[in-house]
């Protein structure tokens, strides 16, 4: 049976955790939600690791929406939750409200957008209009490398106050959970404490009620950031490599295709044909 936002929230509710991982494409989604996991998010982090691009801020709309697209016809059983990509909620309530529109016609249960107090307004109205929103802040790749850089959030008493607020402003605009991205282990507890709200931590400690990662860190399949939170199940990079490495060697030597690779017309009929051509 499909999973809901109700079944993420009563997660929290009944003290068990909450798996959650990145997908961009229909394959991996499909591997991903026979494994079992609680939501497949579709991260605009598809923009780095499926684009290319250095960040996550050139990610549009449309490719959102194709990604998003491909992951909820793989998913069979598991919550899809699709990232608003940059100035896709910020210029005003109404781009916000239709543009979650269309992530949730693309397929997605819900969306994700970035940001703490300064959102509240623009959730509150994406909510009232039925669709679930995950929260996040902390870390914001959108905007805190613009003017902070790649740093760990709630690091003192002030910033953690602040983030602490924001949390709670999430929740009182209707969130349905918080992505913390980045923040002090120690802030992270005091959040997930003080919120009913299911947090979901990313290089954030083990006090939140889940964990996401992006799939292709998981895999050891994306090498250009290695950042220290991550855990890496398999190095599947060095033996893709090794791999593409010994077809093209195979191919240069003539293993590659042998018999067992093509097909073959049968005797009688090729008989005939050489007979027809005169070979």
């Amino acid at each position: 049976m499909r999973k809901s936002v109700k079944d993420i929230i009563d997660k929290k509710k009944s003290g068990n955790k909450i798996s959650v991982i990145t997908a961009y494409d229909y394959t991996m989604a499909s591997l991903c939600d026979k494994a079992g996991v609680d939501i497949l998010l579709v991260g605009d982090s598809a923009g780095m690791v499926m684009l290319g691009y250095e960040n996550t801020i050139p990610v549009t709309m449309e490719q959102m929406i194709l990604f998003t697209e491909a992951v909820s016809r793989a998913r069979q059983n598991t919550l899809v939750v699709a990232d608003m990509p940059f100035m896709s909620y910020q210029a005003s309530i109404s781009d916000a409200i239709a543009n979650s529109g269309r992530l949730i016609k693309a397929g997605a249960d819900a969306i994700k957008l970035e940001g703490g107090r300064i959102v509240t307004p623009t959730i509150q109205a994406i909510v009232e209009t039925g669709i679930p929103v995950m929260g996040h802040i902390g870390f914001q790749p959108q905007t805190t490398t613009l003017n902070q850089g790649y740093r760990v959030q709630a690091k003192t008493k002030d910033a953690a106050i602040t983030l602490i607020e924001d949390a709670k402003a999430l929740e009182e605009a209707g969130v349905f959970s918080i992505a913390l991205e980045m923040v002090t282990s120690e802030v992270s507890k005091i959040i997930s404490k003080s919120v009913s709200v299911p947090t979901i931590g990313i290089g954030s400690g083990s006090y939140c009620d889940g964990q996401v990662l992006v799939v292709h860190d998981v895999l050891g399949m994306y090498d250009k950031i290695k950042p220290k939170f991550v855990k890496r199940y398999l190095s599947l990079s060095d033996q893709i490599t090794k791999a593409i490495t010994n077809y093209k060697l195979d191919i240069e030597s003539g293993r590659f295709p042998s018999k067992e690779n093509w097909f073959s017309m049968d005797k009688a009929e090729l008989d005939k044909l050489r007979e027809e051509i005169d070979i």
